[in-house]
């Protein structure tokens, strides 16, 4: 059930640093998709490390998926807005993700797993994001977490703009996980066309902003669909005024930076490079859970 509640106003907007157009890459066994958070930004968008956008209608494009494959160091986020992808992995977590459900992954000190279609036609759409954990956090026991669409918060606003609350908490509502040590910020906004909608966010948090359907204007600078705008960090801006040219949909990220290293090769983020060694070793002695 959708709830109502009250619009927010900002006194001072984050404006637009640069607009990103991603990189259509091949990843898993052959999957297609827009890498849009890429591994030079990493500095710039911590505690946030990728991005993925992937979407088609084509199976050929997806069928595939991603045979298991191994993780240390981070965590992964997977919002399904269409489709349905199993998950597996050798802590013994299944999951089947399907249309508006998030699949919430820790990788922690090391886990294998799969992440499969269970579909061969139609739509699959959605997003995968890395987030990053803290040097005292990454070698916890690996976590999992199903979240169905049910269960992933959502209200609307009296200028009609829906919003879901994948993470963080915002105008009062808590989202359906909470992150202590990087606070991260994860929604999913519709926006009707013509809107105006004031997005907090917490002073010295590194945000962006992902469009998928339509296009915004933010502080005077237009972003299209299938481009992300990096917000800067302009002292004294308190969130992010979002204007939609047509009715639009886009995700807002923003995370406490961890300003720690980072040191990563392929599946594994650590914060040295013997960290990384050490990562290597262990998965091929098969010390992963």
């Amino acid at each position: 059930m959708t709830q109502q509640v009250q619009a927010r106003t900002i006194a001072r907007t984050r404006g637009v640093e640069r607009v990103i157009n991603g990189q259509f890459v091949m990843d898993g066994a052959g999957v297609k998709i827009n890498r849009v958070l890429t591994g030079p930004l990493q500095r710039r968008l911590d505690p946030f490390l990728m991005l993925d956008a992937f979407g088609s209608d084509k199976p050929g494009d997806y069928i595939a998926g991603f045979p298991e494959h191994p993780h240390r160091g981070f965590e992964t986020v997977t919002y399904m807005l269409t489709g349905r992808m199993r998950h597996r992995d050798s802590a013994g977590n299944e999951g089947l993700v399907t249309n508006g459900g998030v699949q919430w992954m820790t990788a922690g000190r090391g886990v294998v797993h799969s992440e499969m279609p269970e579909q061969n036609e139609g739509l699959m759409e959605g997003f995968q994001l890395w987030l990053n954990l803290p040097a005292r956090d990454k070698m916890n026991a690996p976590w999992y977490r199903d979240i169905p669409a049910e269960e992933v918060p959502r209200f609307t606003l009296g200028d009609g703009v829906t919003v879901q609350v994948i993470a963080g908490r915002t105008h009062g509502v808590d989202g359906a996980v909470q992150r202590e040590h990087t606070l991260p910020l994860y929604l999913d906004l519709e926006i009707p066309a013509g809107a105006v909608h004031d997005q907090p966010i917490p002073a010295g948090h590194n945000a962006f902003v992902y469009v998928f359907r339509g296009e915004v204007v933010i502080e005077g600078k237009g972003v299209a669909q299938t481009r992300m705008a990096i917000l800067d960090n302009a002292a004294g801006a308190d969130g992010v005024r979002i204007k939609a040219g047509s009715a639009s949909r886009v995700l807002v990220l923003a995370g406490r930076p961890l300003n720690e290293p980072i040191a990563q090769y392929g599946p594994f983020v650590m914060n040295t490079q013997a960290e990384l060694h050490q990562a290597f070793d262990d998965f091929r002695a098969g010390r992963f859970a």
